[in-house]
């Protein structure tokens, strides 16, 4: 692997990741903003915005036709207007309808409303009963796995990918394990474009195994990248996967460490344990989102920040500081050779080397 070493106390944070939305934010800001982020999603299942990313120019009748006869075209119609309502659509006339530019970025930020909406909305809904100890997460309260590890991936796609291709750019490999790989949409993405190698995703969930095996399988590499459902936290347990984890060279991981680090008994053994899970790893590229510094005082949120703080407090799951991270990545011998912004705000990329 080339050494880059970017590693830096005063690394550059993107300016975008301070946001825009108002803070203290109004009534009107907060109620709107629920009501458009329904929008966003049910038109992003609806396929309305993929439509629109391939030709801006939509033709609602033709639409309607192709969502199937049971279709109810004056619900559409109304789910059209308040799009519009909101500056991402315009309409040309009764029956056509054009992407803005403010509907542009909706469509490469749409995966912070699938994750949010989709996957979370339970949680959120019933947060007072959480609260007051009624219900819990995981039993009583449960998120859309399956729509988490989509709008993880359209964002992988829409603005993460090309950050990890430039970095992945100086890592040598051959076997490439991905914890916590959701549809395996990454994993089959750096193995496709990389000849002679292999891949391994690994991810808790049931259904994201299932979407991630039809991933594999539409993207023709099902001789080269596998998708197992596993929990990372015990997979130098698993004799099963002993032989498979122990051929792999790389490892990287995207937004699954605070997971791995939730239990205060384990946390300071973790990345230890990681490293005896991988015998062969010399590389492992990790990233997640850290809590933000201090904002009492802020004037404005990013987006996803607000959303993903209070959906991991309402799960039990403690977050960290950056601060925290390198600490514990030291104590297990991984040395940080590059650090770079990614993406999603107030997130970090690291390539470490196994000493």
């Amino acid at each position: 692997m080339t050494a880059v070493q970017d590693h830096s106390p005063t690394l550059a944070v993107p300016a975008d990741w301070a946001g825009a939305a108002p803070a203290p934010m109004g009534v009107d800001q907060a109620f709107n903003g629920y009501v458009a982020g329904t929008v966003v999603h049910t038109l992003d299942r609806l396929g309305v915005w993929e439509r629109l990313a391939a030709d801006p120019l939509l033709d609602l009748r033709v639409l309607a036709a192709e969502l199937g006869p049971a279709v109810r075209e004056r619900v559409l119609r109304e789910l059209v207007r308040a799009a519009a309502t909101c500056g991402w659509l315009r309409l040309q006339d009764t029956d056509k309808v054009l992407l803005t530019t403010a509907g542009q970025e909706i469509i490469r930020m749409r995966g912070y409303f699938t994750w949010g909406v989709g996957g979370y909305d339970e949680v959120f809904t019933q947060a007072h009963r959480i609260v007051t100890g009624e219900a819990a997460f995981g039993t009583d309260v449960l998120r859309d796995e399956a729509m988490v590890a989509l709008g993880s991936g359209q964002n992988d796609r829409a603005f993460m990918a090309g950050v990890l291709d430039e970095v992945l750019a100086d890592v040598d490999f051959s076997v490439l394990a991905d914890l916590g790989s959701g549809i395996s949409a990454r994993v089959s993405r750096v193995v496709a474009d990389r000849p002679g190698t292999r891949g391994l995703g690994l991810d808790i969930s049931g259904p994201a195994t299932e979407l991630g095996r039809r991933t594999i399988a539409e993207a023709g590499l099902a001789d080269r990248v596998e998708a197992v459902r596993a929990d990372v936290l015990d997979v130098c347990h698993r004799d099963a996967l002993r032989d498979r984890l122990g051929e792999v060279d790389t490892v990287m991981s995207f937004f699954l460490l605070h997971d791995l680090l939730a239990d205060p008994e384990t946390r300071p053994h973790t990345f230890t344990r990681l490293r005896e899970a991988f015998p062969a790893a010399r590389t492992f590229v990790l990233a997640d989102t850290v809590l933000r510094p201090d904002s009492a005082d802020a004037t404005s949120l990013p987006v996803f920040s607000l959303g993903y703080e209070l959906a991991h407090a309402l799960m039990g799951v403690p977050l960290h500081t950056k601060e925290t991270y390198e600490e514990l990545f030291a104590a297990a011998g991984l040395v940080p050779r590059r650090v770079v912004p990614f993406g999603t705000p107030h997130s970090w990329l690291y390539v470490l080397e196994a000493h």
